[in-house]
């Protein structure tokens, strides 16, 4: 019986030693564990997601992809009803010609001006020849009625002819300045006219544009999803029809405790656990930090004026990129939740 408790008494104290060596080891390990790792399991991957929107309105045509299929970067994904943008466009079209049409009667104007000006200057060297000549001959008959030698008459016919040949003369003179300023305001007039025809130019290139819009093509390569739009159906501009998440843009989304942050770097090791895939060993890069924490991106961030203050360890979001091959990461999504262990540098 004595042997017995003597056991008994010596197997407690065992039992202790193995707790506190295990417990000692347990601790050891987790210290250097933690001495170069930060963790946390507040993570997710993330990635850049394209939202395909409606620049035009219109009834949809026809759909050429399905949910979850992969498309690439300009495919046709839907055709909208184009008939009234082509009768918009026929329209900008035929008032560009107008407007042409009309440049060139304008430009037929300046010719039909210009040339009416020549002749106007023409004239004015013919009046001036013949007022010259009035002239010559009023003051011979002048000199000549003062000695008798011809009658009263035909001095007033010189007198008349010379004052006829002034009028003229006056009258191709303003013909002339009228034929000029004539050929300024048809100038002006083609100014304008030019002017219109740029603006039918751009009313045409802007109903091409709006023509286009009608075919919607995707705007990167990868996976479609979220889609929300069927044939036949009323979308309206700004409507959003599906999103897009594009090819090699995923990354992870780790929440660190602003605790955590003094041992984080750029460019430092990071692995990385997919619950989904637990098995699967990626390996990441630290890349950058938010220039905020999450509370105060939030829709109602929270506001310590109040007085009653109660302090919590605040996150701060950093972006970790992805090191893995094509196998892997087509498995990954975002949306999956991860778990991150930063190799610290310190």
């Amino acid at each position: 019986m004595e042997t017995k408790e003597k056991k008994k008494k010596n197997i407690i104290p065992i039992i202790l030693l193995v707790v506190i060596i295990g417990g000692a080891i347990f601790g050891v390990r987790e210290y250097l564990y933690f001495s170069k790792h930060v963790d946390t399991d507040d993570a997710q991957i993330d990635g850049d997601i394209s939202p395909v929107v409606a620049r035009v309105g219109g009834y949809v045509d026809s759909i050429l992809f399905e949910e979850n299929q992969h498309v690439n970067q300009g495919q046709v994904l839907v055709k909208l009803d184009d008939r009234d943008y082509k009768i918009k466009l026929e329209q900008a079209m035929a008032s560009q010609r107008g407007a042409s049409a009309g440049t060139n009667v304008s430009q037929s104007q300046i010719t039909a001006t210009a040339a009416n000006s020549t002749t106007a200057k023409s004239n004015i060297e013919t009046a001036r020849v013949k007022l010259w000549q009035a002239n010559k001959d009023y003051e011979r008959y002048a000199n000549l009625v003062k000695d008798g030698a011809i009658t009263q008459q035909q001095f007033d016919q010189a007198k008349a002819q010379k004052e006829t040949a002034q009028a003229v003369y006056q009258a191709a003179e303003d013909q002339y300045k009228a034929s000029v300023e004539q050929v300024g305001t048809t100038r002006s007039q083609l100014l304008v006219s030019n002017t219109g025809v740029d603006q039918r130019m751009v009313d045409v290139d802007f109903a091409k544009l709006q023509l286009s819009y009608t075919t919607i093509m995707a705007p990167s390569s990868g996976i479609v999803s979220k889609k929300n739009v069927q044939k036949g159906q009323l979308v309206q501009a700004g409507q959003s029809l599906f999103s897009i998440v594009n090819d090699n843009s995923l990354f992870v989304t780790a929440n660190f405790k602003e605790t955590q942050l003094e041992k984080l770097h750029s460019g430092e090791k990071v692995n990385i656990k997919v619950d989904a895939y637990p098995d699967e060993k990626i390996e990441g890069e630290v890349y950058n930090f938010s220039p905020a924490t999450g509370a105060k991106f939030s829709l109602l961030p929270p506001d310590n004026a109040s007085g009653n203050y109660v302090k919590v360890v605040q996150r701060i979001p950093v972006k970790i990129k992805i090191k893995a091959g094509n196998e892997i990461m087509q498995k990954l999504h975002p949306g999956m939740s991860v778990k991150v262990s930063v190799i610290t540098n310190e």
